[in-house]
């Protein structure tokens, strides 16, 4: 049965609610899958959560990270170590944000991968390199069943937005390629899942725990900052204000603010 207007207003509805307390994690039934009506291709629900990782992602780089470091945050790829007072820069961020998703359990996966990169781990594999050179020519997203993992893959640009990041990778010592510049694709963000459609209620659960990812995320980087010996502030206020961190409830308003109403322009029909 394909989806239909009504149950995308039900969708909608729903989700404001979900929305209001993407904290709290959607279980699975013991049966493994959330019943439903509708069947909503992958693809679209894959589609949606990637639109909302670029909108938090921006969000932290742009906004934590960039306007961050002007007043003397630091950013690190080591930020979890014990002897370095920092945060994790944007590929960490979402980094924690996959970590999170993983505990979660409800079959969603989320990968940063490059051509170039500078983690070997993080190198395409499979299906993912011809998909990828794809991705160099036409700057559109792939999807496709993952041969070798067999789930249900999207690969989307991760395209050099931001001066910050270009920088920092080219004077990365470990960094393959060292003449990145603005609007280059740098990699891909990949996401799967292992069914082809979704029922109305397993499409609120990846959102959801999406959302509940992005939280995860940036409470780990306000937890480390009370081990800080210089601590930001941490409030209403953000870096753009002076020497100050929004706290979770701020930051995560001003994500849901960006991406909500254009999330729900995608559920319904044009």
């Amino acid at each position: 049965m394909k989806i239909t207007l009504p149950h995308l207003l039900a969708l909608v509805l729903v989700l404001l609610i979900v929305w209001s307390a993407a904290s709290a994690p959607v279980p699975l039934p013991e049966e493994g899958r959330l019943g439903g009506s509708a069947e909503v291709p992958i693809r679209e629900v894959l589609t949606t959560i990637a639109a909302e990782n670029d909108a938090v992602r921006s969000l932290y780089t742009k906004k934590i990270v960039g306007e961050g470091k002007k007043v003397g945050l630091k950013f690190d790829e080591d930020w979890e170590k014990e002897n370095v007072q920092a945060g994790p820069l944007p590929a960490l961020f979402l980094s924690k944000a996959a970590a999170s998703l993983q505990k979660q359990q409800i079959g969603i996966e989320l990968i940063l991968g490059s051509h170039m990169p500078i983690t070997p781990t993080n190198a395409f594999k499979g299906d993912q390199v011809i998909r990828f050179e794809r991705i160099l020519e036409s700057r559109e997203p792939e999807f496709f069943t993952d041969s070798r993992t067999n789930l249900e893959t999207a690969m989307f640009p991760d395209v050099a937005g931001v001066q910050a990041c270009v920088t920092c990778h080219n004077e990365h010592p470990s960094s393959p390629k060292t003449d990145w510049a603005l609007n280059d694709v740098m990699g891909a963000t990949t996401w799967s899942y292992p069914h082809k459609t979704v029922s109305e209620a397993e499409y609120l659960q990846i959102v959801a725990g999406v959302r509940r990812a992005f939280r995860d995320a940036y409470r780990s980087y306000l937890k480390e900052i009370e081990s800080f010996e210089n601590k930001p502030e941490i409030g209403a206020q953000w870096p753009a204000d002076g020497f100050f961190v929004p706290n979770e409830e701020t930051f995560m308003a001003a994500f849901e603010k960006e991406i909500t109403i254009k999330t729900m322009n995608r559920l319904l029909p044009k």
